[in-house]
């Protein structure tokens, strides 16, 4: 969602918000802008549309280097994406009864802005904007005027304020100190030397510095050029966590590709590997990242529940099949923004799993704090050290798969796959549902799959002729069986994301159930057929592609090599090396992603960020 940067120090303002805005751009946006403080002024530039938009209007109207700033690009939630709702904000109002201290930038959603907005507009102050920030800004403002430093004003406020936000403001008669505030939104710390940094996310700032504190729930944090305070909302000092960031800069550049997710797609045989690397104690015996959760309390769950959103349940989907497979517990996987609104069976003996790349999705933060109030104990699994879903569950396991840009996940979801499987042979490791060595043998296999993923990126022009076949194609339908059936979902919804044309994906045998009747001649169907291990699925997912191809569809089929039984009925064959049925996604979903790549690239389309997407939803 939005993106954010506060700087103080002595680099030229306009250069570090800029650049750390462009840093943040894969988060989605539709409006940027900066203020800089210099000599008791603040000094604001905004436009709606790209970065693009904002950098002309500096190059025409420059602002002073300056002492601290703030930056901002815009997801609209309150208020039409144009250059008057763009952020920051002024706490001046539209009749300037407000004050010209004070400027403001926010992500979130503020619950109680109209009671808010209705008390401020009894004391004369009106906004210009149609935006929740605005009203904050003038809250702050107010306070400011009666004497009261921004860093207790802004304390003040949050107290006041109910929804999910990330505050950042700067009073231009205080030029050295960014003050900002955190609920339910992302919010870190970048500690430089003579200069300190807020963002949204550690992108932001990692040219400058890749030391970094983490911010927790309710919390507050002032930063200098000579240091970085933090307290909560009451003013007592806050604990805080340190780390070192350890990407660096080249890893969020293209690297010579059109796109990042082009880049992102071949960078999978090394994420996956990356979240293999170190799983293992001396006795061989799988470790999780951290964990609170004891063996005896894992001995005794009856009951999973995969909780996540988008691609990351399509991954819980795939979980599902391994761990059930692997543990004999029953595993259920929903949907993060549904969850707690059913009214979920969770207790004690409930293991609760999140899946988050970003670690602040907020569908399933919500969710977690759900299941946690029932009892239940939660494990992570997210890309992002110390963002906020981590650090509220009792365990997780990073994916270690570096800064993804893309706004659809590719790398992403792989690596959250592998995380999947390693909780279900940790779990049955723990539970004893499988001996030492079957559970080294299933790690051997899934150590191997670096390298088969690489085979199936090594020959992929059959993939690429077929989106030169079908870039006028208005519908593509996927289908899949037992963990193939996720993958047909991966499929059709990066279609969407990306080409934004029609795509859905069907379970394989329930072609006949209603389906079918969506075949017609020359539509594309993608059947991901299952090795030929499982000869039953193997021979009904073939009865399919006889079906539809019957029916003049056209048929394009993912199979493992050296599978005769189905060549004679695919239009298009593409072959997969041999792996176990369990981790055959981890194939199958490549050729899907580079296909969506691929079409959307030919359609003219920015494939990076997707209309109306952004990469982390950070609000309900």
């Amino acid at each position: 969602m939005c993106g954010i940067i506060g700087y103080v120090g002595p680099r030229s303002l306009p250069e570090v918000l800029v650049n750390g805005l462009r840093r943040l751009e894969y988060r989605g946006y539709d409006s940027a802008g900066i203020a800089v403080v210099d000599g008791g002024e603040t000094r604001v530039a905004k436009k709606a549309g790209k970065l693009a938009n904002l950098t002309a209007e500096l190059a025409e109207v420059p602002l002073p280097d300056g002492s601290a700033g703030i930056g901002h690009t815009r997801w609209a939630t309150h208020g039409a994406p144009n250059d008057v709702n763009a952020h920051p904000h002024r706490a001046t109002g539209s009749n300037g009864n407000g004050s010209d201290r004070v400027t403001l930038i926010h992500n979130g959603i503020i619950e109680n802005y109209a009671e808010l907005a209705a008390e401020l507009a009894a004391d004369g102050l009106v906004p210009v904007s149609e935006t929740d920030t605005e009203i904050v800004a003038l809250l702050l403002g107010r306070e400011v005027e009666s004497g009261t430093p921004l860093p207790a004003a802004m304390r003040a406020v949050c107290r006041r304020l109910e929804g999910a936000y990330t505050l950042v403001a700067v009073d231009s008669d205080d030029p050295d100190r960014v003050v900002a505030a955190r609920r339910n939104s992302p919010l870190v710390v970048g500690v430089g030397e003579g200069e300190n940094f807020v963002a949204s996310d550690v992108a932001a700032f990692i040219e400058h510095t890749r030391e970094a504190i983490e911010l927790g729930q309710d919390q507050m944090v002032v930063i200098t050029p000579e240091g970085v305070e933090v307290t909560d909302f009451d003013g007592a000092p806050a604990p805080t966590r340190a780390y070192h960031v350890d990407w660096d800069l080249t890893a969020a550049e293209k690297d010579g590709y059109d796109w990042f997710m082009r880049k992102e797609i071949f960078e999978q045989p090394r994420a996956v590997a990356d979240t293999l690397l170190g799983r293992t104690d001396a006795e061989g015996r799988l470790l999780l990242d951290e964990s609170s959760i004891s063996a005896e309390e894992l001995r005794a769950i009856d009951k999973i529940i995969v909780v996540a959103c988008g691609t990351a349940f399509y991954a819980g989907l795939v979980a599902k099949y391994a761990i059930e497979h692997w543990t004999r517990i029953s595993c259920e996987v929903e949907l993060a923004s549904e969850f707690r609104y059913r009214d979920p069976i969770v207790d004690a003996r409930t293991l609760v799993v999140t899946i988050s790349q970003s670690g602040e999705t907020m569908d399933t933060l919500m969710a977690i704090r759900h299941a946690r109030e029932q009892g239940a104990k939660v494990m992570a699994i997210c890309n992002t050290n110390g963002s906020t879903i981590p650090r509220e569950s009792d365990a997780v396991i990073y994916t270690h798969a570096g800064p993804e840009i893309g706004v659809a996940s590719t790398k992403g979801f792989l690596t959250q796959v592998v995380a999947c499987y390693l909780l279900g042979l940790y779990l049955a490791q723990v539970r004893g549902t499988k001996f030492g060595d079957e559970v080294a043998a299933t790690l051997a296999e899934l150590q191997r799959t670096p390298e088969a993923i690489q085979r199936v990126l090594d020959d992929l022009e059959v993939v690429h002729k077929l989106a030169r076949d079908l870039v006028d194609a208005p519908s593509v339908l996927f289908l899949g069986r037992h963990a193939g059936y996720p993958v047909a979902l991966e499929g059709a919804l990066k279609l969407k994301e990306l080409a934004y044309i029609h795509a859905e994906g069907f379970a394989a045998g329930e072609l006949k159930h209603g389906p079918i009747a969506l075949i017609d001649t020359d539509l594309p169907v993608f059947v991901v057929v299952p090795p030929k291990g499982r000869d039953q699925l193997h021979d009904k997912v073939i009865s399919n592609v006889q079906e539809i191809r019957a029916r003049g569809a056209r048929t394009i089929v993912l199979a493992e090599e050296g599978d005769a039984d189905v060549a004679a009925y695919a239009d298009t064959l593409i072959t997969l090396p041999k792996v176990p049925t369990l981790l055959q996604p981890l194939l199958a979903t490549v050729p899907l992603q580079v296909f969506a790549c691929e079409l959307a690239t030919l359609k003219g389309h920015d494939v990076d960020q997707p209309r109306n997407l952004a990469k982390s939803v950070t609000v309900e």
